[in-house]
């Protein structure tokens, strides 16, 4: 089980090579998985609540899941 500062710590790593490099999230995450070794698996445990809607709502555009419906703000 990954502790708070681990996930705090992967969730900066990514958001910051997401916003560095202009890549999507999900590209962001699989790139870092590749250069460290680590597996998706342990990444998808490692995961924040933002970082997890992000890439939902990159996932929805890019039509790879079901569209969500939500009200406008």
């Amino acid at each position: 089980m990954p502790t708070k500062e681990e996930i705090k710590n992967f969730s900066e790593i990514i958001e910051k090579r997401a916003l560095e490099s202009r890549v999507d999230y999900m590209d962001a995450v699989i790139a870092h998985c590749e250069e460290t070794g680590f597996e998706i698996e342990l990444a998808a445990t490692l995961l924040t609540a933002p970082l997890k809607a992000k890439i939902g709502e990159e996932a929805q555009a890019m039509n790879m899941m079901k569209k969500i419906n939500r009200l406008p703000l």
